[in-house]
């Protein structure tokens, strides 16, 4: 899962990032509005958390210029203003849910669920290839209905696999999966993660197979 920040506090966006990165999720961090335009330009995301007092406007105003650009991503508005009527101003000009800082983040993630739950948003129903039951939204993996522990980078490429089974995927839609846009990104490191991870499955008995596809990238298929 990858999700936009858009906060101008510093120590919040870092929290919060810190926080969600636990999770299992990749956190695109970004202070400006316009900025934030470009980066949903270049990249798919499943949600966009979005403050209301940005340095360069009101965040509430670029809900509707996201619509006409022809986002449809779920936004939460993540503020300090939470008097009832700036919650029934917040829903009322597009947002998909409104919530009150302070907050804890189990609640964030609870409504981060419940958005993508919506019928527009089911774009990641569960997965199954082999002995796997892949959950993109809960971040889980069962094998032969056992869960198994799978560190965050490592079930983020399973799950970029599994959604493109008997497919090849490239390098850089596994990269653009695990880290976010200001991380360095070794050349070696898709690389690891998938040796671990074929490690992890093989172990298990997933009942898949990993194969790298020399100088392109890899493709996950049912043993």
């Amino acid at each position: 899962m990858r999700i936009l920040l858009i906060e101008d506090e510093k120590e919040m966006a870092e929290a919060l990032s810190a926080a969600l990165s636990k999770q299992g999720i990749v956190i695109d961090h970004i202070m400006f509005l316009d900025d934030a335009l470009e980066l949903v330009r270049q990249h798919t995301y499943d949600a966009i958390l979005l403050d209301r007092r940005l340095p360069d406007g009101e965040g509430l105003k670029f809900i509707p210029r996201l619509r006409r650009a022809g986002v449809d991503t779920p936004i939460i508005v993540l503020t300090a203003r939470n008097e009832p009527m700036e919650r029934i101003e917040g829903l009322d000009i597009g947002a998909d849910d409104y919530l009150g800082k302070p907050f804890l983040v189990e609640e964030l993630m609870a409504r981060v669920r419940a958005v993508l739950r919506r019928p527009a948003n089911l774009a990641e129903p569960q997965i199954t290839v082999g002995q796997m039951i892949i959950d993109p939204l809960h971040l889980s993996v069962n094998i032969a209905s056992n869960p198994i522990d799978v560190p965050r980078r490592e079930l983020s490429i399973l799950v970029a696999l599994a959604k493109r089974q008997g497919k090849t995927v490239l390098r850089s839609i596994l990269e653009a999966a695990v880290y976010n846009y200001e991380e360095e990104i070794q050349s070696n490191a898709i690389d690891a993660h998938i040796s671990r991870l074929r490690k992890r499955l093989q172990d298990a008995s997933a009942g898949v197979l990993i194969h790298n596809i020399r100088g392109v990238g890899y493709l996950l298929r049912e043993e």
